[in-house]
Parts: structure tokens; C-alpha cells; sequence
């Protein structure tokens, strides 16, 4: 997992992004086109579940790691929820 924070300032022509942007990153590593798909899934599943957690204007990219395929839905949902509750507590010691 990685994250960022961004400045929602507008400027020039460029159009403002508000809202958090989750990417997921689900290379041929993790398995045939069928196994990364239903890894996919979970993940925006979890993803949706979890992202109140985030700062408006977080970005994070999700990384799958070969392991994810098989792994149990319970075992991902734990690491989800302790990714996004980490990242909650690193941006609220920056404000």
C-alpha cells in the first residue's frame, strides 16, 4: 500500500479532484487473468468498506501481493482495515 496526501487547490486550467482515489495494482504475479480479477473484487469490496477511514483528499494505490490469491476473505479484511486505520493516524500527526 502506498498513499498520498493532496492539495485540492485549483490552478490554471486544471479541474479540481475532491474525494479520495483508490488504485489497485494486481500484476500477473498474483496469477491468471481469472485469479486477479476475483482479487480485484475483494479489494474493492474492502476498499469501499474501509475508506470513510481515509482523509477526503488521500490517494492510495492498493498492491497485490501473490499471496493475496489465496488468502481468506477474513485474513484480507483484517490487513485492510489495519492499512487503512495506519494511514489514518499518519496523516492526523501531520495536521
Amino acid at each position: 500500500m502506498h498513499y498520498s496526501m493532496r492539495d485540492d487547490a485549483v490552478t490554471g486550467d486544471t479541474t479540481t479532484v475532491h474525494g479520495r482515489r483508490i488504485g489497485l495494482a494486481v500484476s500477473k504475479a498474483v496469477g491468471n487473468a481469472v485469479t486477479r480479477n476475483a482479487v480485484k473484487r475483494r479489494f474493492r469490496v474492502l476498499a469501499r468498506k474501509y475508506e470513510s477511514l481515509l482523509p477526503e483528499s488521500c490517494d492510495i494505490v492498493l498492491r497485490a501481493k501473490p499471496s493475496a490469491a489465496r488468502a481468506d476473505f477474513l485474513s484480507l479484511e483484517q490487513q485492510m482495515a489495519a492499512c487503512f486505520e495506519a494511514v489514518k493516524h499518519k496523516t492526523a500527526q501531520r495536521q
